[in-house]
């Protein structure tokens, strides 16, 4: 009993270490380094690239838990101080590319994604490990490279928009104590910015009136950049409309009719680079339902349908906390949750592993499909094997109006996680 004592001390203290020595001012500036990479390759080949650097002032990402993942994505990024061989930071994401890897289209051609993500600058030179993972969350690509905060081939990058196309809408305190979100304008034009920001209105709204959200409130800042577009809407290659618009977003994504995206994330960082953000939310000025969301990397919704404000937040779930749909319907080209992996996403479960997720909110795990919290069959797009939390949830349908339990408690981690105000 006296060994296991001791061993549980020397790892409380060997944690509590840990903890200490992630000083956000001890490894990093207050500055952001902007990484773009390229993914590359089929349905069964990756490739990660390099494409290039750059650094602005500010960093309005996490300062706390730097060294740890509270969800792994589908895509991980390790930073490493090559000095003392420490990892001083992690970033978990999914991708456009590794969803493509899952459509018929990817096993007849090789395609390339844009792929940018933010890193807070390191002060000393640091390894950046990029990491792929397939849907059995094995190790399928990586790829590491060094900065140099010295470096004078690193781009310095400045703020490109006039503070009329941005303004602050929600300041609750500085980036460090805050989420700060990015509400960006797409398909309006210069004389319909009044509906942007009359839309930008209705999405927060929506957003605070949701569990677990409405009590955050303070602990979000919330900006808009109203770019104007050339003539209203998006692009809809099924009706043969293409337009120049800010992200150039478009819907057909993968020939899915509903699925509204871009994968031009190099010029969108491009126009909002210098502005404090964390997660960006695109409306866009379309009356054709539509959308997307991917975790850690950015949500796009049609904001002139009726569904807009249940759906906003729908995606917002996705993008921000990494919640998966918890809708089926069986016809996706390939299965995406194996029976024999626990998904990553805290609010599906295939059983595999299902004391790590709401096993404790259930009293009954034999008792399935009765009360509110249970074990569901029916998510992640298949309605066998996959199991979710609540008979409706946000995540599942846009009329039911609220998350279920299992959804608000997930979202509340991932808002503790962030913020070390937040108790």
């Amino acid at each position: 009993m006296r060994i296991r004592r001791l061993f549980l001390l020397f790892f409380s203290l060997y944690g509590l270490s840990t903890i200490c020595a992630q000083d956000f001012d001890k490894y990093f500036s207050d500055n952001t380094l902007r990484a773009d990479y390229i993914f590359s390759g089929n349905a069964t080949t990756q490739e990660i690239s390099l494409s290039g650097l750059s650094k602005s002032a500010g960093w309005a990402g996490r300062r706390v838990n730097l060294d740890t993942l509270l969800l792994q994505g589908n895509a991980q990024v390790t930073m490493t101080d090559c000095e003392s061989g420490r990892i001083i930071y992690k970033q978990a994401l999914s991708t456009l590319f590794q969803e493509w890897q899952h459509t018929e289209e990817a096993t007849n051609v090789r395609k390339a994604f844009e792929n940018t993500i933010l890193l807070p600058l390191p002060l000393k030179k640091a390894r950046i490990t990029v990491t792929l993972c397939d849907n059995r969350r094995k190790t399928v690509a990586e790829m590491s490279h060094f900065v140099n905060p010295d470096d004078i081939l690193i781009r310095h990058a400045r703020k490109h928009l006039s503070e009329n196309v941005v303004k602050d809408y929600l300041i609750n305190g500085k980036s460090s104590d805050c989420i700060d979100l990015l509400y960006i304008a797409e398909g309006y034009t210069k004389a319909e910015m009044p509906q942007f920001y009359a839309d930008v209105e209705k999405a927060v709204h929506a957003l605070f009136s949701h569990k677990p959200f409405d009590k955050y409130r303070k602990h979000f800042n919330i900006r808009t950049v109203a770019i104007p577009s050339e003539c209203t809407d998006v692009s809809e290659p099924l009706k043969g409309k293409w337009h120049e618009t800010p992200a150039m977003s478009h819907f057909s994504t993968f020939y899915s009719d509903r699925y509204l995206m871009t994968e031009h994330l190099f010029r969108l960082h491009d126009l909002i680079e210098g502005i404090p953000f964390e997660h960006i939310v695109i409306l866009a000025n379309t009356p054709t339902y539509g959308g997307g969301g991917i975790y850690n990397l950015y949500m796009l919704t049609s904001a002139r349908q009726k569904w807009f404000e249940p759906v906003v937040v729908h995606e917002f779930g996705h993008s921000f906390a990494g919640l998966a749909d918890e809708y089926f319907y069986d016809d996706q080209y390939e299965t995406y949750y194996p029976a024999d992996t626990e998904p990553w996403e805290l609010n599906v479960t295939t059983l595999a592993d299902f004391d790590k997720k709401w096993r404790h909110m259930v009293k009954d795990v034999s008792l399935r499909n009765t009360g509110d919290v249970g074990i569901y069959e029916g998510a992640g797009y298949q309605s066998k094997g996959v199991y979710r939390g609540s008979f409706n949830c946000r995540m599942r349908t846009n009329e039911y109006p609220e998350f279920c339990p299992v959804c608000r408690e997930s979202i509340e981690k991932v808002i503790k996680y962030h913020i070390k105000s937040v108790k």
